[in-house]
């Protein structure tokens, strides 16, 4: 069975957009691949965080990878620095990425290019520490967002550059991104991608909100004055994004069947249908979550995961550390 890595970066609670472009992913790949699911919690001090904040949202970062269908039995579940080769690892990419391959990352060069002050070097490196999060566990396939895809291109480029120096120390990964839903727009602005960032922005829909909050989010999203439910993100980017929502949250569904079943109906109605979809799904999940947190599962499930992820990730950090010198071999 072919092998599979992803993770989230809990600075925030998570979203709609995280389950239909990551969560729902992982739940629908654990039956045909070994899957790694990992809480990236050392890419979240890359910015300053409250450390309660980040306490709760990687406690519910859990608590909702489980909720929303991932399997303990089936999935390593853990948290990246319960591994601490993902460090180490990360400091041997940081000296085999070249600074050009890093000012082209997108993140810092915004954040940059905005003029933001007292950027921090962990913001800067930490695509290479994506690198060794991915390299450390030799998977196939790393499902991403489109936005994130630049991400397994570079830990592509640092693999086949370590392999050619050193020999053949990784697994190459491909990046598989999703048809549909790999990336969720803001319900305010459809220009702009669904974020954590967003804060109490009405154009964000959490996992954990409240069920009547989420569906005004959903009734009150921008949309145009064509009133002609159609799939055209250039033109009609907020009915767009709508379809891409409620086609993800009914297994899949092509544009164009849903275009059909909302020929000659108002914005009102198709916004009623993708509201019930939302609060259905949301209701599923919390009802899960609450019942996660009234037990000992996360603590059990991140014990596992870490132990069997360590043995993996501890042998691969020998094999190249050997490989590049760093060891006294008898």
């Amino acid at each position: 069975m072919k092998r599979m890595l992803s993770g989230i970066k809990p600075t925030g609670e998570l979203h709609l957009g995280s389950y239909i472009g990551a969560l729902k992913q992982f739940v629908k790949y654990q039956d045909d691949y070994e899957m790694f699911a990992f809480i990236a919690n050392l890419h979240c001090i890359t910015v300053p965080q409250e450390p309660e904040v980040l306490q709760k949202n990687l406690h519910d970062c859990v608590a909702l990878y489980l909720a929303c269908g991932l399997d303990p039995k089936k999935a390593t579940i853990f948290l990246q620095t319960d591994v601490p080769a993902h460090a180490t690892l990360g400091y041997i990419m940081c000296c085999h990425t070249y600074m050009g391959e890093l000012n082209r990352m997108t993140q810092f060069k915004d954040k940059q290019a905005k003029g933001e002050k007292n950027l921090s070097g962990g913001l800067y490196t930490y695509p290479a520490l994506m690198a060794a999060d991915i390299l450390l566990y030799d998977p196939s396939y790393v499902p991403v967002g489109e936005d994130q895809k630049q991400h397994v291109e570079l830990t592509r480029d640092i693999a086949q550059r370590m392999n050619n120096r050193y020999g053949d120390l990784f697994t190459v990964p491909e990046p598989l991104v999703g048809k549909v839903g790999a990336r969720i727009m803001s319900l305010t602005d459809p220009t702009k991608k669904m974020s954590k960032s967003d804060g109490i922005n009405k154009g964000c829909i959490y996992l954990l909100d409240d069920l009547k909050a989420a569906r005004k989010k959903v009734m009150g999203a921008v949309t145009d004055n064509l009133a002609h439910v159609h799939y055209d993100p250039e033109n009609q980017p907020g009915i767009s994004n709508l379809m891409q929502i409620y086609s993800s949250l009914n297994n899949d569904r092509p544009f164009d069947e849903i275009e059909k079943e909302f020929e000659g109906k108002g914005y009102g109605d198709f916004k009623c249908a993708v509201a019930d979809s939302v609060c259905e799904l949301l209701e599923s999940i919390q009802t899960k979550y609450n019942e996660i947190c009234n037990s000992d599962i996360i603590e059990k499930t991140l014990q596992q995961g870490a132990e069997k992820a360590n043995v993996i990730a501890n042998e691969k950090v020998k094999k190249v550390q050997k490989a590049i010198g760093m060891e006294i071999v008898k």
